[in-house]
């Protein structure tokens, strides 16, 4: 079994566990606010089954049907959890709603406090570690599950300390107040991993990777890749796919041109840590570009090398040489 299954097997057993244990703290309290809580561990054991599912799918060979691989999966997954987050939420305001005109009475706060507790620091335990592995294993799904337990233990803290001025101040009120805020805070996270995963399938500009490969290729930089433009960058789960124009000297040979670009993809590849596809269209340097072009005796060099442009994640996407901008 891969390290990913385990790990999303890890966060469904720990998730119906605490799921049974808070629903249990709100059977002996019958607090909204701790029901609030357990029905959002509802939507935690049915993500992380769709996210084991969304694992196993993403790590299927690319067939004829699916030439860029299944990784896309795990974007419709991060959809499937928020979308989950954000029914839960709205039950959840309903309820605290349905409070306001029917209030019932709370009992045994204490006891069901420290059920709460439990849970809350067994959460935020496995969701930091979840979230560390998915981002070491370049896998969104489980780095979106740490993310969702995490966000499950802050809402429980908030809980705690809530129920507990309750009790101190015996203002009934305070329960409802909470189950709305927890509710709303529920709903905004589940918005957020909505707008995450739609940006994803719509295969929206992702900043953060385009600044990765920037770092990468301004630190194996070669004086014959001379202009760099036109990048578009695709992710496939933990597969990128980057498209670009590269330029290089006019005079090279088909086969050097060939070297090149192998060049090109094996330092981008061994920088990013990451399976990546490359589709480079190679493009003939002009006379315009002599001023930034640094090879050394260039035999057809109409102009000395006066010029060095920083390679940024605003210009590389652009579809154009960058002697238009300079």
């Amino acid at each position: 079994m891969s390290r990913e299954k385990r790990l999303i097997l890890l966060s469904l057993f720990t998730g119906v566990a605490l799921m049974l244990v808070k629903f249990m703290a709100y059977f002996i309290t019958e607090s909204n606010a701790i029901f609030s809580d357990a029905a959002e561990s509802i939507v935690n054991v049915v993500a992380s089954s769709f996210a084991f599912y969304s694992i196993y799918l993403s790590a299927q060979p690319k067939d004829e049907n699916h030439p860029y691989g299944h990784g896309k999966v795990e974007f419709f997954s991060i959809f499937v959890e928020g979308g989950l987050i954000f029914i839960a939420g709205s039950i959840i305001l309903v309820k605290a709603f349905y409070a306001l005109i029917a209030p019932g009475p709370i009992t045994n706060i204490m006891e069901g406090l420290w059920l709460i507790l439990s849970t809350a620091v067994v959460n935020f335990g496995i969701g930091e570690y979840l979230k560390r592995r998915g981002v070491a294993l370049r896998s969104l799904t489980i780095e979106a599950d740490g993310k969702h337990l995490q966000i499950d233990a802050i809402s429980s803290i908030g809980l705690i300390a809530g129920l507990y001025l309750m009790k101190v101040t015996q203002m009934a009120w305070i329960d409802t107040a909470l189950s709305a805020g927890l509710g709303s805070y529920i709903l905004w996270s589940g918005y957020k991993m909505l707008r995450k995963s739609i940006s994803g399938l719509m295969d929206e500009s992702d900043v953060a990777v385009m600044q990765e490969v920037v770092d990468v290729l301004g630190k194996t930089r070669k004086e014959d890749w001379i202009d760099v433009h036109n990048m578009r960058i695709q992710r496939y789960g933990r597969e990128l796919h980057v498209d670009c124009h590269l330029t290089i000297p006019k005079y090279y040979t088909l086969t050097k041109v060939h070297d090149v670009i192998s060049d090109f993809e094996e330092n981008l590849n061994n920088g990013l840590g990451m399976p990546t596809e490359l589709f480079v269209h190679a493009d003939p340097c002009m006379p315009q570009c002599c001023h930034y072009c640094n090879v050394k005796d260039c035999p057809i060099r109409s102009e000395e090398y006066t010029k060095h442009i920083e390679w940024t994640s605003v210009n590389l996407p652009k579809n154009m040489k960058h002697f238009r901008e300079c």
